[in-house]
């Protein structure tokens, strides 16, 4: 079981990490990723989306949605905007420099395609309680992983010669896909398993 589990928040941070290999969550990953503190707290917001998000799927496949699977987008939408605007609220009265610094990017969590990703691919793969809180720390993990990763190499390049037909925009989209290249090494791992 200890084994599965590890397996599957391996799985989930790395091999088939959300914003680099399935290319979830790009909003923030472009957006938030320019300081490391600040990718470090956008990863610790969706840390935490995430894994509330798994438990309430969880109680929601277990006793709702087997008599009304209708209901089923529809649910995970309410959970996650719920938790993203409790999220909000509880950064904006407890760290407000927090709260400016992520702007925008914090009620973007909302549509934040990873945390619905999560809850669709949790309940597809028939997750239980605890399948559901690895997979959701994986992604979370993996998240901030891709958010640090990026936001270490765009601090990096603010300190060096860039040409300027690089700058901007396109150095980040060529780091981006530089990081998801590396990031598909792992898919190898998939076989040795």
């Amino acid at each position: 079981m200890i084994a599965n589990l590890a397996w599957i928040f391996l799985s989930a941070a790395v091999i088939n990490n959300f914003t680099l290999a399935l290319f979830l969550g790009l909003c923030p990953f472009m957006g938030v990723s320019g300081k490391v503190s600040t990718a470090v707290r956008m990863g610790g917001a969706n840390v935490f989306v995430l894994t509330i998000t798994s438990i309430c799927v969880s109680a929601l496949n277990t006793w709702v949605l087997p008599r009304a699977p209708y209901l089923r987008l529809i649910a995970f939408i309410v959970v996650i905007a719920s938790l993203v605007q409790i999220v909000e609220l509880a950064i904006k009265k407890l760290s407000p420099t927090l709260f400016r610094e992520l702007g925008i990017f914090l009620p973007l969590i909302t549509t934040n395609c990873a945390i619905l990703g999560l809850a669709v691919f949790q309940t597809n793969r028939g997750y239980g309680f605890a399948e559901g809180l690895a997979f959701a720390l994986g992604a979370g993990a993996g998240l901030t992983l891709a958010l640090v990763l990026m936001a270490s190499i765009r601090e990096l390049t603010e300190l060096s010669d860039v040409p300027a037909a690089a700058r901007g925009l396109g150095l980040v989209l060529i780091i981006a896909a530089s990081l998801s290249l590396a990031f598909m090494g792992f898919a190898g791992l998939l076989s040795a398993g």
